[in-house]
């Protein structure tokens, strides 16, 4: 069998680049409050404020309020877009503190 000639071409990285590990968090921060937040709200208040009222349903659960978090969203409010994004906005001040922690100077030990 005859061999492969070697060509220059470089290689890909045997990682990730940052990029896409960037898509990768953001992501993930985005897919958290989008799915994840309404469900803990709805956990949250139904235990310190009690059931979620939905219409005539007294004791609607939280597919209920995860349909009207959908339908505010998809109409652009406001608040429901701060819930979802949430995540990404935490995400940037934890990076944003990090990046002014090593900016300051270090006190000598």
């Amino acid at each position: 069998m005859p061999e492969t000639p070697p060509t220059d071409a470089p290689l890909p990285p045997a990682g990730l680049t940052r990029t896409q590990r960037e898509l990768i968090v953001f992501g993930a921060a985005l897919g958290l409050g989008i799915l994840a937040m309404p469900f803990l709200i709805w956990l949250a208040g139904s235990r310190v404020l009690g059931p979620y009222v939905h219409g005539e349903n007294p004791k609607a659960g939280p597919w209920a309020l995860f349909a009207d978090y959908v339908v505010g969203l998809a109409h652009g409010s406001a608040v429901f877009w701060g819930v979802a994004l949430g995540p990404v906005v935490l995400v940037l001040l934890v990076r944003g503190f990090i990046a002014l922690w090593r900016v300051l100077p270090q006190p000598d030990a």
